[in-house]
C-alpha cells in the first residue's frame, strides 16, 4: 500500500506537487494520469525516495521507502528504463542488482524468462531497442518479488504483443493482492488495465475514483436510436425533455433519458425501432474533459491553408560528459 499525506515538492518558485493526499490500495491496478508537467513522475520519485518532499510525507507498506531493510523485496520500480550501465549485459545488470539484496541467480533467470529476455540476456544493454529496454526495466522491478510495484509508462516502446503482456502481468500481480501503481499516456490501454484512477493536474489531484466512476462523472451518456419514423420519434422525445440530434436520415442521438426510457416512449407511441444502443463516454473523453484547464504545455493546431515558415532550430547543446549511471533505486537515492 502507498499512502501520501499533504505531499508537496517545490523547485524554487515552481510547485511541482501541491499538497496531495491519496492511497493506492493493494489488490487492484491503480492508474496515474495527468498532462506532461502535472507532477506524475515527481510524485513517483518521492514514493521511492529519489526526491525529498518539501512538505508532507509518503509511506510504502507502512514506512518510508528509505527505512525498509530490503527495499527490492518491498517495492519494485520502473521509473527510467535507461538508468542502466550500457556496457553490461542484461543478465549481469540483474545479477548486480540481485547481489545488493542477497537474491540468487535462480530468481534472475526467472525474471529473464518472465519478461522474454532469454535470447538477449547475454547482450550489452547499450544495444537494446526501446522495447527490450522496457522489458529489462520491468524485470528489474520484479527481481525482489515485491509487494508493491511502481511502473512509469511501462508499455512505452512495446509492440502490441508486449502491451498485452504488460496488461495481463499487472492484472495478475494485482490479483495476488499486490499494490500496482502505473502511469501511461495510452488512454485506451489504461481503460483496459486499471481498476482505479488518480488524475493529477498542475500538481493537484483532480480525480480519485474507480475507472467507471471517473468516466461517468466526466462524460455524457447518450442513446443511439434508428427508426423509419425518426422525425415523429424526435418530436416525441423532445416533448419529454430530451435533447435530440439527427446523425443521418433515420438515426438519432438522444441525450437525457436512458435506453429503457426511450424504448418505453417509442413502444407507447407504437413507433418501430431498428436500433436502440446506449453509448457511454470513453476514458479518453473523460480525461480530456477533466484536464482541459490543467494542461501546462499547449500544442498549436495548424490552420488549413496556413504556410508559416518553420522556426529556426536551436543550436545543439554540447554533449554531456560521461557520468556513471545508477543501476538501482538505492544508488540513485545516494
Amino acid at each position: 500500500m502507498i499512502e501520501a499525506h499533504g505531499l508537496t515538492k517545490r523547485y524554487g518558485a515552481k510547485t511541482a506537487v501541491d499538497g496531495i493526499s491519496f492511497t493506492v490500495q493493494p489488490g487492484k491496478v491503480t492508474g496515474f494520469l495527468g498532462p506532461n508537467g502535472a507532477g506524475k513522475s515527481t510524485t513517483m520519485r518521492m514514493v521511492v525516495g529519489l526526491d525529498r518532499p518539501s512538505a508532507g510525507s509518503v509511506i510504502v507498506n507502512g514506512r518510508p521507502y528509505a527505512e525498509h531493510r530490503s527495499p527490492l523485496t518491498e517495492v519494485g520500480a520502473l521509473l527510467d528504463a535507461k538508468a542502466v550501465h550500457t556496457g553490461r549485459s542484461a543478465r549481469n545488470h540483474l545479477r548486480a542488482m540481485a547481489a545488493t539484496h542477497g537474491i540468487g541467480t535462480k530468481r534472475v533467470d526467472e525474471v529473464i524468462e518472465m519478461t522474454g529476455l532469454q535470447t538477449v540476456a547475454g547482450k550489452r544493454v547499450g544495444g537494446f531497442s526501446l522495447g527490450m529496454g522496457q522489458r529489462l526495466g520491468i524485470a528489474a522491478a520484479l527481481l525482489g518479488d515485491p509487494r508493491t510495484l511502481l511502473l512509469d509508462e511501462p508499455v512505452n516502446g512495446l509492440d502490441p504483443e508486449g502491451v498485452l503482456w504488460v496488461r495481463n502481468l499487472v492484472r495478475y500481480l494485482a490479483s495476488e493482492g499486490r499494490t500496482v501503481f502505473l502511469s501511461s499516456h495510452l488512454m485506451s490501454e489504461m481503460a483496459l488495465t486499471a481498476d482505479h484512477l488518480l488524475v493529477i493536474g498542475r500538481g493537484r489531484i483532480i480525480a480519485d475514483a474507480p475507472v467507471s466512476e471517473v468516466v461517468a462523472r466526466a462524460t455524457t451518456s447518450t442513446v443511439r436510436v434508428r427508426s423509419p419514423r425518426a422525425t415523429e420519434l424526435a418530436e416525441l422525445l423532445t416533448g419529454n425533455g430530451a435533447l435530440v440530434s439527427s446523425l443521418e436520415p433515420g438515426l438519432l442521438e438522444v441525450t437525457g433519458p436512458n435506453a429503457e426510457a426511450v424504448g418505453e416512449l417509442a413502444a407507447a407511441a407504437r413507433l418501430v425501432l431498428h436500433e436502440l444502443t446506449p453509448v457511454t463516454g470513453s476514458l479518453e473523453e473523460a480525461y480530456m474533459n477533466l484536464t482541459a484547464g490543467e494542461v501546462e504545455y499547449h500544442s498549436g493546431v495548424p490552420t488549413a491553408g496556413a504556410h508559416s515558415a518553420p522556426a529556426a532550430a536551436p543550436p545543439a547543446p554540447p554533449a554531456p560528459a560521461d557520468t556513471p549511471v545508477p543501476t538501482t533505486v538505492e544508488e540513485s537515492a545516494r
